[in-house]
This record gives structure tokens, C-alpha cells and sequence, in this order.
């Protein structure tokens, strides 16, 4: 396993060799061992892209510097549909999915017919799209049910399951199996699901299967694939924190914990759940001020990257950021009053024996914003607005500028400000971290409907890894090395994000033509340690980066296996 990574913070220093790329991407994806690319960019360069959708075009825009404060180019003038839903598969190509027309016909000249929708009777244009990243172009696929407001994840041998909607998707569960011959499309379930499920929220369990949990009207969970009865089970918390007109409960934050119980945030209030035996084992305490941070006064929320793995007991923290104040969605809907975004951020340490919240002012006011845990364990917050609620016409002040969050830094000085964009991006926003490191951002579709005029490495539980890098010149500081699951991404909450920080062993330089020739190796070896097992990292596909002075490489897709006596 080789990863080129930079190694000074100075312009024109990231430099990845051909011979290094090449093994990188003959031992990635069989898509990419043909490439060759020689990359020279600015230290600490991190790239979005933006899928936008405006009256006429959905967007593609790149390239944002953290040095210089950030730089936004366009690359696509229209892909069709707006990125409601998105995932990254392992073969580096990204599954959107949305509802209602969109620009792009159904391929073979399918067409959806159901006189039931209140839409359109007869749809013949695309619902879902795959975007290939390394060829930046998109084919369409064909998806029948309605996936408005649904969820997902994918399962450990990398197939995506996306699950419930609106009407006629409410009980449907759909997969799609990665391919590189564009021969695959999505296969769906019917009654997949024990409930209509219609805003929840998904996550992988350690043995593989989903627990899908709460959504509108539904105070209870269940799992995918069904399991033996029962397979609902009530969860009390999503009743108690439905406000009235309004829920602020809606797509849950679900986190799975280090000692394998599930951290479950609803509208300002948290629990620990035992799935297993369906006991509350924890209440925390509500976020001070009181205010909701659940849709539709819509935060988002991360835990934060994972640390010291080989310890007994694992420090695991979650931070929620922004929201909108009670009654904003019923003042915005009703009144057309348009309240002040929250500009605050919480964060609790969720293994505590008496956990509490820390808060703190965030740059800015967000409501509706995205964020994004980095290779680096930054985590970045985009998108939204400062005004309003989340639903659609609700949002008001569009945020352009992106700001950074360094967790490890001290209160007051976390946030770093990013130069602005200059198109907003609202309701139905979404960003996911590619295997390059850069942030695919999706979404804006703030009014009602639209308005159209090489092979993979697997590793196993426990074990010592050598991942071998190289460096322009000498390693500086230590080296991390970082493991990140992909996540399912809608409405402003990335459902399985999960960055393990993996136990350093030792790091040393080692030999090559270059270092006979010239007297000094560019090549590294760095040797770490597994996690323990699937409670600690669920199994599936994850990128894998190594981290010097704060500056990721380019990732390795890396399949974690299950023991059978996990």
C-alpha cells in the first residue's frame, strides 16, 4: 500500500510521482491504472465541488484553497438533477438521487407511471444519476419509487441500501451494487421496510445490518434486513421531542458509540441506546438555551474523529452546530417572519460520567448547513442560510463562506473563515468527502418541485498495517494515519460519518533508486494498528490517508472484514 503525500507547508510543494500514483491507483481501482498524474498544488489544498441547482443549470464548481482562503471555479453547466440524497461507492463514483421532474430523460425510454401522484402522472425523466469523478461525467439511472426525504447507507460489501420516501417510497427499500461497465441501475424492494419511513435516519450496525430509526410520525425503529419479531421497537425520546406544528425531530443524529450503544439526537436532547436489549442506558442533559437543532429547524452534527484505539475505555465526542430557534418554522410558514439562525455550536464528551455541553460561537449564524468530517480531522461547515427554517420557501440569507472547525484546538480559536462562494445553496443541500480529499457539495432546491425551463486491499480487526508514503523532502511532526467511512448525505446530516484517528506504531524512512542516487530516500513506511473490532470501525469500505503536518494524501479504498465471532 503506497500513498504520495506532501510534506512542507509551501506552494508547490504536494507533489505525487508518476511511479507512486500509478501503484496507488493499480492498487485501487482497475478505472484508474492507465492514469498517470503528476500533481503540484498549494499546501493545505482542499477542493469542493458544488452540484447546484438554479433555475435552469445544476452546477458543478471546484477548487477551494484553504492557504489563500479558497477559490471556486466551474466544471459542469448541468448534470440534471439536484443532489437531495448522495453517496460515494468504493469504485469512486457518487449515487445521487432526488424527486419530482428533473431535466434528464430515463434511459431506454423508461417512463414512471402512477396516476396516484400529486406531480405527475406520467414521469419520464431521471430520478437518480451516477457521477464518475475520475471522468467528471454522469449517466442516468432509473429509480421508480419515490425517494424524497429518504435514507441510507451502504452495507459492508459495498452495495448502497437506500431506504423509505414519500407515498409510494415510504415502505420501499432500494440497492445498487457498484460497476465500472455503466451496466448496473437500482433494484427495489417492496415492503422492505416494517414502517413508512419518510425523514429518518440510518446506521451501520457492527454486524453489518442497518438500524433505520424514527421519521414522520414514526417514534420507533427497526432494522434492515427485517429481523425476527419484533422487529419494531418504540423509542419513547422521538415522541417527547416532536414539538407541536413543528416536530424539530426529524432525521435524528444517530452516532454509533465506542462501547457499541447508539448516541441518538432528537430536536435539543440526547439518549444512549441499547439496541441490543432496547434499554435507554443514558439521558443527557438538553443543549443549554433550549433551542431545536433537528429538522426542520435544521443543524447537522458530527462525532468527532475517534483517538488512542488500542485504550480501554475510548473518549467519543459529538458536536452540533447551528439550527434555528423554536417556532421558527411555524413564524417562516405561516407569518413569513424569518428568524435568526443559531450561531452556536455544542459539543459533549458522551462517555463522561456526568457529560455535559460546552458551547461556543460559531463565525457566523447557519441554518441548514452541511458538515463534513476531513481527512485531517477538521471538520468543515458549508452551505445553508442565516435566516428561516428549513422546508421549502423557508430559508432566507444565503451563507457563502465555508469556515474550518479544528477540534484540537482551544475554545475561541477553532474556527478558521474560507473565501465565499458566490451561488447559495439552501434547502436539499448536501457534501461528501471524496477519496482525494476534496468535498463534492450538492443540493440547493429551495422551492417546491423544480422549475425547469486498482483492485481494493482488505484488512481485518487487530492487525498491524504498513502503509508505505512518500514525501518531497523530510516528515515533520508526526504522521497520522486516518480511516473514513463514507456517508450517506441529506439534509444537512451525513448518516455513518465515522473517522478513526488508527494507533501509530512507528514511522521510518526506507530505501529507494532515488535515495541510492541522490543520498536521501523519499519513501516512508509508517506502521499502525487496526481497530479492535466492528463496534470500533463497522464493517465496509473505508478511505485510508496519511496525515503529515496537517496535510492529507490521496486516500486507498480499504475493505474492513468482519470475524465470524464478532
Amino acid at each position: 500500500m503506497i500513498i504520495a503525500l506532501n510534506d512542507v507547508p509551501t506552494p508547490v510543494d504536494y507533489y505525487i510521482n508518476e511511479e507512486a500514483t500509478n501503484h496507488l491507483n493499480h492498487n485501487n481501482n482497475k478505472t484508474h491504472k492507465d492514469q498517470k498524474r503528476t500533481y503540484e498544488m498549494a499546501a493545505r489544498d482542499t477542493t469542493f465541488y458544488t452540484l447546484l441547482l438554479t433555475s435552469l443549470q445544476l452546477l458543478l464548481t471546484c477548487h477551494a484553497t484553504f492557504a489563500a482562503g479558497g477559490k471556486w471555479d466551474l466544471l459542469l453547466s448541468n448534470v440534471g438533477i439536484s443532489a437531495m440524497h448522495m453517496q460515494l461507492l468504493s469504485n469512486d463514483r457518487v449515487v445521487i438521487t432526488n424527486f419530482g421532474p428533473s431535466n434528464i430523460s430515463l434511459p431506454n425510454g423508461n417512463c414512471r407511471r402512477n396516476p396516484q401522484d400529486h406531480v405527475s402522472k406520467m414521469d419520464c425523466t431521471a430520478h437518480s444519476i451516477e457521477y464518475d469523478v475520475a471522468s467528471n461525467k454522469f449517466r442516468p439511472l432509473t429509480v421508480q419509487s419515490n425517494t424524497w426525504c429518504s435514507s441510507g447507507s451502504v452495507r459492508p460489501d459495498g452495495v448502497l441500501v437506500q431506504t423509505g420516501g414519500d407515498r409510494d417510497g415510504a415502505l420501499k427499500a432500494r440497492t445498487f451494487s457498484p460497476c465500472d461497465d455503466n451496466q448496473c441501475d437500482w433494484v427495489e424492494i417492496n415492503n422492505g421496510l416494517a414502517k413508512r419511513r419518510w425523514y429518518s435516519s440510518n446506521h451501520i450496525l457492527p454486524d453489518g445490518k442497518q438500524i433505520v430509526i424514527g421519521g414522520r410520525g414514526q417514534f420507533n425503529y427497526e432494522f434492515f434486513p427485517k429481523t425476527t419479531s419484533p422487529n419494531v421497537i418504540a423509542l419513547p425520546v422521538l415522541a417527547e421531542t416532536s414539538d407541536k406544528g413543528e416536530e424539530n425531530n426529524l432525521y435524528p443524529y444517530v452516532f454509533l458509540n465506542t462501547d457499541g450503544r447508539l448516541f441518538i439526537f432528537a430536536n435539543n436532547r440526547a439518549i444512549l441506546l441499547d439496541y441490543v436489549k432496547n434499554t435507554v442506558v443514558k439521558t443527557y442533559p438538553a443543549i443549554p438555551g433550549g433551542d431545536p437543532r433537528s429538522y426542520p429547524s435544521t443543524g447537522s452534527a458530527v462525532l468527532l474523529p475517534l483517538k488512542n484505539l488500542e485504550a480501554d475505555k475510548i473518549d467519543a465526542e459529538v458536536l452540533v452546530c447551528g439550527g434555528a430557534p423554536k417556532g421558527s418554522f411555524i413564524l417562516a410558514s405561516r407569518k413569513r417572519t424569518f428568524v435568526k439562525a443559531l450561531d452556536t455550536c455544542a459539543r459533549i464528551k458522551i462517555n463522561d460520567e456526568n457529560p455535559q455541553w460546552m458551547v461556543e460561537k460559531m463565525p457566523r449564524a447557519r441554518v441548514m448547513g452541511d458538515m463534513t468530517l476531513l481527512p485531517n480531522g477538521d471538520v468543515l461547515l458549508i452551505n445553508g442560510g442565516s435566516a428561516g427554517s428549513a422546508a421549502w420557501e423557508l430559508g432566507r440569507e444565503p451563507v457563502f463562506v465555508a469556515d474550518l472547525y479544528h477540534p484540537e484546538n482551544s475554545v475561541n480559536s477553532r474556527f478558521e473563515s474560507l473565501n465565499p462562494n458566490t451561488i447559495p445553496r439552501m434547502y436539499h443541500s448536501t457534501a461528501i468527502l471524496l477519496r482525494d480529499g476534496r468535498v463534492l457539495v450538492g443540493g440547493s432546491n429551495p422551492h417546491a418541485f423544480y422549475n425547469f425551463t486498482g483492485s481494493q486491499s482488505t484488512i481485518t480487526y487487530g492487525m498491524n498495517l504498513k502503509v508505505k508514503f512518500e514525501v518531497a523532502g523530510k516528515v515533520k511532526g508526526p504522521v497520522k494515519v486516518t480511516m473514513v467511512f463514507p456517508s450517506f448525505t441529506s439534509h444537512s446530516f451525513s448518516m455513518n460519518q465515522r473517522l478513526l484517528v488508527l494507533d501509530n506504531v512507528r514511522v521510518e524512512r526506507t530505501s529507494s533508486v532515488f535515495g541510492a542516487l541522490f543520498g536521501k530516500s523519499r519513501n516512508y513506511e509508517v506502521q499502525v494498528r487496526t481497530p479492535r473490532s466492528a463496534i470500533i470501525a463497522p464493517p465496509g469500505y473505508y478511505m485510508m490517508f496519511v496525515v503529515n503536518q496537517n496535510i492529507p494524501s490521496e486516500g486507498i479504498w480499504n475493505l474492513s472484514s468482519r470475524f465470524d465471532d464478532e
